[in-house]
């Protein structure tokens, strides 16, 4: 059976090892922290002489990549690093684990814990498609997969889906709060606002039509939801806002990446 090893088991790289251990898959972890899994070792110099993973993937802390990666340029040429850093591009990736290292870039979100996140993932120089299906297999066990081929894109990726559940956190956290400013009980406030965020998006997931239309379906002329929206949508109300984010969020991507 091929192996996994994982490198950093923090929230995300702990909600993947979770997916690929129910989906029958070997993993190896190297993880230092005090949360690491039984059966980690602390450095790459622990792992088994004859380890050969067939992928190796990277879930440090974008700031810790230089000194980390270098001690995993070994397994170049036989193995493809699957990153999960965000802003680290594949050029410079390539440059710490040697230039015949072959590198797929993902952003992976956070309800990857439940197995219902999305992964988007761009391939680097060398990716070979046994290569692509087995990091699609990997990123698969955590939600959906999309690919893209121009790394540039993976930016906006990580704005809109990367960072995307804060946004709808926040809107659960201010429906919570203005329905206990219209006077209901903060425990029924607060299990109205998750509950229909919840559901909202399980319908989305569950329909044909977009969201624009289920939106539509929801509003009737002259009616309450209708009252709210004009308020939320007029100018400078949550579809500019949202523009302004996820271009703000881009462009700090952009920077971070250098």
């Amino acid at each position: 059976m091929e192996t996994i090893l994982l490198v950093g088991c923090g929230r995300m790289g702990g909600a993947m090892r979770a997916g690929w251990l129910e989906a029958g898959r070997s993993v190896a972890v190297v993880e230092p922290g005090p949360h690491a899994p039984s059966g980690a070792v602390a450095t790459p110099d622990a792992l088994p002489g004859g380890l050969r993973p067939a992928a190796v993937v990277l879930a440090v802390k974008p700031q810790e990549a230089d000194a980390v990666l270098p001690d995993y340029a070994r397994f170049a040429g036989s193995a493809v690093f699957l990153s999960i850093m965000a802003g680290r591009t594949i050029s410079r990736m390539r440059a710490l684990l040697g230039d015949g290292a072959a590198v797929v870039r993902a952003m992976p979100n956070t309800p990857a814990a439940v197995r219902q996140g999305i992964a988007v993932a761009c391939p680097g120089p060398g990716v070979t498609g046994a290569q692509r299906a087995l990091c699609t297999g990997l990123l698969d066990a955590i939600g959906a997969v999309a690919w893209v081929e121009e790394e540039a894109l993976m930016d906006p990726v990580t704005a809109v889906s990367g960072s995307g559940p804060a946004y709808v956190f926040l809107l659960a956290e201010a429906m919570e709060a203005a329905g206990i400013a219209q006077g209901l009980p903060a425990a029924l406030a607060r299990r109205l606002a998750r509950q229909t965020v919840a559901g909202s998006g399980a319908l989305l997931a569950a329909s044909a039509e977009d969201a624009a239309q289920l939106r539509r379906n929801v509003t009737s002329p002259g009616g309450t939801t209708a009252a709210a929206l004009a308020v939320l949508m007029a100018e400078g109300g949550v579809p500019e806002l949202m523009r302004r984010a996820v271009a703000e969020a881009t462009r700090r991507s952009r920077e971070l990446a250098g």
